[in-house]
């Protein structure tokens, strides 16, 4: 069992006045930095000390980190820095042995270590070390939601990296989930380069708290030659709980919030009768879907479905629609529709759409965030876990396989 060591923490009690004997012997490590120590010798009774890299290593492994041990004695302090700011690292319980995180590729560190033998002998050992250059690098290009985004309680974190990962087991142990109330979720990974994080099926994020994401990719060993090359940070908000049902049976949507009902007004859904490969597109899809984005307006036309916009004859249209809120990746927005309003609540007219009148559609866009869920009843079109943000359209069991480690994880 391990502790957590403030790198910067001081000697304890009894420290002063004590004798420090400082060994600063100039090791030098091989290429690849491994197995080189610095070692305090001291007097008789003077516990020993070993750092790993030793001092003047100029290849040291990233993944492999700083590890002090102590023969003789305990640990008092190890302070380790780059650029003066310092790193953390775990003491052992028996206080014989820390160990630093992984460290940054192509940077230099310096070590400074304290140890103390029962009799009170102390000795120090200092090491100045500079890690490998990555041959590879793998870093985070892109985190979503965007950093103090206020999001609905469905939201997911879309982590996607700048290359295939191939130790995924690795970079999913440095990634990191953290709110302020909480939550049971998992990782999941859609495509080699980009891994998904969602709550338990039935318990999205409690709203109104704050939730961090770290990726601690700075010196994780990512596949042959590949490390990690920066640490990534999000702080994002849970806002209330919008709730949002919808019946294309009944042809009415209903908004909640954080239980309450607020806001309620007759719809128009996907009328059907388009048939391709045996769906039916022009159906609204049933299902817990997740608001995405925002446009207004929007423009939408036939064009997704092959057919020219002038072509009448076929269907084609382009249209301008205002307050639009996306919901999915195959086309279906709650949004305005003022043509549609004789329909709403009476008939489902749309291409798949959820159509509503304009000034209800407007509070809808002003009200709703990314993330909210909405949940699609009443169609025999079924939504597809990955048609847009729909994961939660996926089994529980299901997603914690997708996870490189099988596991859940608490935010706690």
């Amino acid at each position: 069992m391990q502790r957590r060591l403030s790198a910067g923490a001081r000697a304890g009690a009894g420290m002063t006045g004590a004798l420090l004997l400082l060994a600063t012997a100039a090791c030098s490590g091989g290429e690849d930095g491994d197995g080189v120590t610095v070692g305090g010798k001291g007097e008789a009774g003077a516990p020993q000390v070993t750092v790993t890299p030793g001092n003047g290593t100029g290849r040291a492994r990233p993944d492999q980190g700083v590890t002090v041990r102590v023969t003789g004695g305990t640990i008092e302090r190890v302070t380790l820095t780059r650029k003066g700011k310092p790193v953390e690292g775990r003491l052992s319980q028996d206080r014989t042995s820390w160990q630093s995180r992984t460290l940054r590729p192509g940077s230099r560190y310096e070590v400074s270590a304290v140890a103390r033998s029962p009799q009170g002998k102390t000795t120090t050992v200092q090491s100045t070390f500079t890690t490998m250059k990555a041959p590879v690098a793998l870093t985070v290009t892109d985190v979503t939601p965007m950093q103090g985004e206020k999001v609905g309680v469905g939201m997911p974190i879309i982590v996607t990296f700048n290359r295939p990962v191939q130790d995924k087991r690795a970079v999913e142990r440095a990634l990191e989930v953290k709110s302020t109330k909480p939550a049971t979720g998992a990782w999941f990974w859609t495509a080699p380069n980009q891994v998904i994080f969602r709550t338990k099926n039935g318990a999205y994020w409690q709203p109104n708290q704050t939730v961090v994401f770290r990726a601690r990719l700075a010196g994780v060993k990512a596949g042959k030659g590949t490390y990690g090359l920066n640490d990534v940070a999000r702080r994002f908000t849970i806002g209330d709980a919008h709730i949002v049902k919808v019946s294309t049976k009944t042809k009415r949507l209903v908004a909640t919030s954080n239980g309450r009902r607020v806001k309620s007004w007759p719809i128009s859904a996907g009328r059907g009768g388009r048939v391709v490969n045996g769906v039916d597109t022009f159906l609204t899809t049933s299902g817990i879907h997740l608001t995405m984005g925002k446009e207004n307006p929007a423009i939408m036309t036939s064009e997704w479905m092959g057919v020219d916009p002038k072509d009448k004859k076929n269907g084609g249209y382009r249209e301008v629609i205002p307050w639009a809120v996306r919901i999915s990746n195959s086309g279906e927005y709650i949004h305005a529709m003022a043509s549609t309003v004789w329909a709403q609540g009476r008939q489902n007219v749309s291409h798949g759409c959820v159509n509503s009148p304009p000034a209800y559609a407007k509070w809808f866009y002003n009200w709703s965030y990314r993330g909210d869920v909405v949940i699609i009843t009443g169609s025999k079109r079924r939504l597809e876990w990955n048609n847009g943000w729909s994961y939660y359209q996926m089994s529980w069991d299901r997603w914690v396989k997708g996870s490189a480690l099988d596991r859940e994880v608490s935010t706690a």
